[in-house]
């Protein structure tokens, strides 16, 4: 599960699909005993690269260019569910038992009387963790460690942003353009632009 976009997700689902491939090999074994490895990927944000796939669950392999029906191998397989696109997408999925667990996801609580034994289960688990205080105590840190990050990332790019508009203002500035140019090719305010000279 991911919940903070890092921007790199792509490179890391396979870092982690390799790492539990690889580690399928024991030393002296044949690649033949190298077994399928399934990854699947929950996200709550949308990612940048699948923005025009028009399903929150997509499913990955390796395929040939120009055929691709072909697939080289089954021992890759990677499932990305994209939680934001659920509501959006939901109609699409013919996968009725899919969308209970992506409803429990996304509101544990909100599901009334569960008939799948699966979800009952996970419900009842999530219950016993919720009245166990140490347990609620951690899971009450793991968010806030969550949304401390998002604070953090947000404000560094934001910070970043500031930085370079004040460093191309800078040589701007240097070059004799008018202030009123620089506010219009940077977004920076006038007292902002003064203030660099």
């Amino acid at each position: 599960m991911q919940i903070v976009d890092r921007k790199n997700i792509e490179k890391r689902i396979l870092y982690y699909w390799s790492k539990l491939y690889s580690m399928n090999l024991k030393a002296g074994k044949d690649y033949e005993n190298l077994e399928k490895v399934i990854v699947i990927l929950i996200t709550d944000y949308e990612i940048d690269s699948l923005k025009e796939i028009q399903k929150y669950r997509t499913k990955w392999n390796i395929r040939e260019e120009e055929y691709p029906k072909v697939i080289l191998t089954e021992v890759m397989e990677f499932y990305i569910i994209e939680l934001p696109k659920y509501e959006k997408y939901k109609e699409r999925t013919k996968n009725e038992r899919l969308n209970r667990w992506i409803r429990f996801m996304k509101e544990p609580g909100g599901m009334e009387m569960e008939e799948d034994k699966a979800i009952q289960k996970a419900k009842e688990v999530l219950e016993e963790i919720s009245k166990d205080e140490r347990e609620r105590y951690l899971a009450e840190l793991r968010e806030k460690y969550i949304l401390d990050q998002k604070a953090i990332e947000d404000a560094g790019y934001d910070k970043g942003r500031v930085d370079e508009k004040k460093k191309i203002a800078k040589n701007l500035l240097k070059l004799n353009m008018s202030i009123e140019q620089i506010e219009e090719v940077t977004g920076l305010t006038e007292e902002e632009i003064k203030n660099l000279k």
